[in-house]
């Protein structure tokens, strides 16, 4: 098997099979992985075909993540995944701490390697429209610039959201600053990006929904999703929810039960489950008003 970079000819195929692995990919997703590190994404070809892909994305000197990681089903059991996996290692050698989002099955092979459990991440699922009630019916003040008179906070949406104060908000929540990433992320035309400003054009929290491909057909991931509580997490939620109706799939982290609490509420199901794992000196940073991962592939 011989590894070269993912181009971008290969987008289609790897998304194919994200979906088939019941991924659910955003549309878009992997075109805008691909730019968050040119060199962190790579597909596995034998005879030219590509076969396999992983991402080994280097945020910076300290950060690294792993994901993306799939083999076509006849090719599995041959050692081209150990060989993937190693070439994503070595790209991401010399870092502080590299991240993971095991599958329940993989957490004893990715243990094995030196990765320690951190928290778990639940998928949880909503179905429905908000005519017939739960999250997006009779939200109030979901309407874009309209402003809270509890709290002053401003919901705006697309361009009009300052975009410096929400790379500003989202670096004080993630291990590292990420804006290539954030940037492809909130400006991609599919699905609906807002956020949550004070008058002085301070952020407080911000959320995106996007379409995705679901086994079979489409439907909606939400993420990320962060505010300062949980009140500002479900007005967003709310108002994100208000313009998607259809099958929503949000990815919250267990290391913030007030993201368990609050879908929970809102009706949402636990449709699956992975285990986040670190290798190397574990993040510092507090996931506490991080309510919705942006997406389990490049964590």
């Amino acid at each position: 098997m011989r590894i070269r970079s993912l181009r971008e000819a290969d987008l289609d195929l790897v998304t194919g099979w994200a979906r088939a692995e019941r991924f659910a990919p955003g549309i878009g997703d992997v075109a805008i992985y691909r730019h968050t590190d040119r060199q962190g994404l790579w597909v596995g070809c034998l005879g030219g075909r590509p076969i396999g892909c992983i991402a080994g994305v280097r945020y910076n000197d300290f950060y690294g993540f792993i994901g993306l990681f799939l083999v076509e089903p006849a090719q599995r059991g041959k050692g081209y995944g150990r060989q993937l996996w190693a070439h994503a290692l070595d790209h991401l050698s010399g870092l502080a701490c590299i991240g993971i989002e095991a599958a329940p099955d993989r957490i004893a092979d990715y243990a094995g390697w030196g990765f320690e459990p951190a928290s778990k991440t639940r998928r949880w699922q909503w179905n429905g429209s908000p005519a017939a009630g739960g999250p997006g019916a009779g939200v109030g003040p979901g309407v874009v610039g309209a402003s809270d008179p509890a709290d002053g906070l401003i919901l705006l949406e697309g361009p009009a959201i300052p975009r410096a104060a929400v790379q500003a908000y989202d670096a004080a929540h993630e291990p590292s600053p990420r804006p290539h990433f954030l940037g492809d992320w909130l400006d991609h035309p599919a699905g609906t990006v807002l956020a949550l400003v004070d008058a002085k054009g301070v952020c407080h929290g911000f959320g995106r929904i996007r379409p995705c491909l679901l086994q079979p057909g489409l439907g909606w991931r939400l993420g990320p999703l962060l505010a300062d509580t949980p009140a500002l997490a479900q007005r967003l939620l709310n108002a994100l929810l208000q313009r998607h109706a259809g099958v929503v799939l949000i990815d919250a982290p267990g290391a913030n039960p007030q993201a368990d609490l609050l879908l929970a509420g809102l009706g949402f199901t636990v449709v699956g489950e992975t285990l986040r794992m670190y290798r190397g000196v574990s993040p510092s940073v507090s996931l506490r008003d991080v309510y919705g991962l942006a997406c389990l592939e490049l964590g």
